[in-house]
């Protein structure tokens, strides 16, 4: 049987076993250690704008504190992107808080500036004015920053923005992890670059890390005895865990190369087909990291998105459905919604590619056989 093809698989670049060998020889199998503090160091270098970092367990952890450190509690509104997984909104729950989901627009498939600045007028008109906005840079595609900051800014409402996806994207050629109030990053197994499972959140200041860094410790003040003011997290990434990042970004400029090549196979591949458009940037000043390269199965033909998918999966190949909308999941059903029905939409004709940046010539060979034969059963 040929080997599988993945959707986005770990991809290591070599010197990862250098940095996690470094920590067992020092013994440091903690979340403490040198190579988490050079992770963050890393990471703030290639990010740039003075952002500051703080390693943590996952994006969601990250996504959790923010929310603590912007003041967010119990019966607080949240506005946030309904297109989205699942970990960008559960962190609002943990709080006590309530999510308030905005629809996407067409062109990034992220949140609608329009329907969130709607939101905002309806929610402060029922005197429940938003405590905080969690936007997402869905499959890499950087969301309209300009347009959501300035809504954000005139309303007085803090923005966290969930990078997970989208490290090494850039809108108007500044790196989407800076923009927000808090920003948040994931290096889950099918990243762009990853360390088996972990997540950041990026700060402006120093006070706002250290007090990041607090709560993923269990909040232990800085006495000799272990002293608690405040609840804490256990959320800080191990020190292996870390080694393997550092290992990461040495070639992280070059998994984002590869990502945005198999974005650039399947655009030659689907140029000719009107029935499946290739989810792609709208302009120059979007550049995408193409985290996963997503296609829309057109409304007129004769087969739709699970056909593809299990045509994929008989032939050996990982395909998915895009994220089933936050308010269209049984758990989130009877929070507000603002908008029309265009994630609804995304979500019924969308299929994320095997997109993986170790993808090889022979398996992008493959899935143009299969596809090519898939479509031509219903030509």
């Amino acid at each position: 049987m040929k080997s599988k093809i993945w959707l986005s698989p770990p991809h290591m670049g070599g010197s990862e076993e250098i940095f996690v060998k470094e920590a067992f020889e020092s013994n440091w199998i903690a979340p403490a250690g040198a190579n988490i503090s050079g992770f963050e160091r890393d990471l703030e270098s290639f990010l740039g704008q003075d952002c500051l970092v703080s390693c943590l367990s996952s994006g969601t952890a990250a996504i959790h504190l923010a929310l603590i450190q912007l003041g967010v509690k119990e019966n607080d509104e949240v506005l946030c992107q309904s297109f989205t997984f699942v970990g960008s909104v559960n962190p609002i729950i943990y709080v006590g808080a309530t999510p308030v989901f905005i629809d996407s627009e067409l062109e990034t498939w992220n949140m609608s500036p329009d329907f969130l600045e709607k939101a905002i007028l309806d929610r402060i008109s029922k005197g429940k004015k938003p405590k905080a906005i969690i936007l997402v840079h869905l499959y890499g595609m950087p969301a309209k920053m300009d347009d959501i900051l300035r809504i954000a800014r005139q309303y007085g409402i803090p923005v966290i923005e969930d990078a997970a996806e989208a490290l090494g994207s850039q809108y108007k050629g500044q790196k989407c992890g800076t923009f927000g109030d808090f920003s948040v990053l994931s290096f889950n197994g099918n990243k762009i670059i990853t360390t088996s499972g972990g997540g950041a959140i990026v700060s402006k200041t120093m006070e706002e890390k250290e007090k990041a860094i607090f709560y993923a410790t269990q909040a232990k003040g800085n006495e000799e005895h272990y002293e608690h003011s405040e609840v804490g997290f256990n959320y800080r990434m191990s020190n292996v865990c870390a080694g393997i990042g550092r290992g990461q970004m040495k070639v992280i400029k070059e998994r984002v190369a590869q990502r945005q090549s198999n974005h650039s196979f399947y655009h030659d591949l689907f140029e000719k087909n009107p029935e499946i458009s290739l989810f792609k940037a709208p302009s120059k000043v979007f550049s995408s990291n193409y985290w996963l390269s997503c296609i829309l199965i057109g409304e007129k033909v004769h087969f739709n998105k699970n056909d593809i998918i299990n045509h994929f999966d008989k032939n050996n190949i990982e395909s998915r459905s895009l994220w089933k909308p936050m308010h269209l999941q049984p758990v989130f059903k009877t929070f507000p919604f603002y908008g029309a029905a265009v994630s609804d939409d995304l979500f019924k004709r969308g299929v994320c590619l095997p997109s993986g940046s170790n993808m090889t010539i022979v398996e992008r060979d493959e899935i143009s056989r299969v596809l090519t034969e898939f479509i031509s059963m219903y030509s």
